[in-house]
């Protein structure tokens, strides 16, 4: 399978409680919520289409336990997300959760990089990563990410987690499509290309 990661980011890069005031409030974050406004029907478009091709899920601790309070009250068996999030298996990366009671959960607690690995390798389409940012940036280190859906909406907020931190592994990137929806969101997907190329802008001799 591949491992694709789709996430929301305002312009300064921030990806912390996109859907709502309490969704993550870590750190003293203030800003949450910051998505709805910008919601529209093509970012709905675009997000079936990710779901749609999924075979499994990857999920951090505090993105699985906000997916688990929320997604198993959505019962409609044709809602394209909930019915693939409530049905498909789920992993969740954590070191303090010693089970997972949502269905077809499995805890992945030793060494994530070296069992995301033998994911990897099992047949299918997508194993896909939502949000999760530290276990994003965990798996960013490794090379483990195939691909890149980047939701980029219109707004700064100057405070809290980015996908993108200091310390990270430098990395170019390939585009492998682009939009943008009726409200201003830009969305980018990029696939990983080796390592940065550097030059130098000089003056003709």
């Amino acid at each position: 399978m591949r491992i694709t990661l789709t996430t929301f980011l305002t312009l300064d890069g921030v990806m912390q409680a996109p859907g709502g005031r309490e969704e993550d409030t870590s750190g003293g974050f203030e800003h949450g919520g910051w998505l709805v406004p910008f919601a529209d029907e093509g970012m709905g478009r675009f997000v079936d289409e990710v779901f749609g091709r999924a075979d499994a899920f990857l999920l951090g601790r505090r993105t699985y336990e906000i997916f688990a309070a929320f997604w198993p009250k959505v019962t409609d068996g044709n809602d394209p997300i909930a019915s693939r999030l409530n049905n498909l298996p789920k992993y969740v990366a954590s070191t303090t959760m010693d089970k997972a009671d949502w269905n077809n959960s499995t805890v992945i607690s030793g060494n994530v990089a070296e069992e995301v690995s033998r994911l990897r390798e099992q047949p299918g389409r997508e194993l896909q990563i939502h949000g999760s940012g530290k276990l994003a940036g965990s798996l960013m280190r490794h090379d483990l990410i195939d691909e890149y859906n980047l939701l980029v909406y219109p707004v700064v907020l100057g405070a809290g987690q980015r996908l993108f931190e200091e310390g990270g592994l430098p990395t170019s990137f390939e585009p492998a499509g682009s939009r943008t929806t009726e409200a201003g969101t830009a969305i980018h997907t990029y696939r990983p290309a080796g390592r940065p190329e550097y030059g130098t802008f000089g003056l003709d001799q």
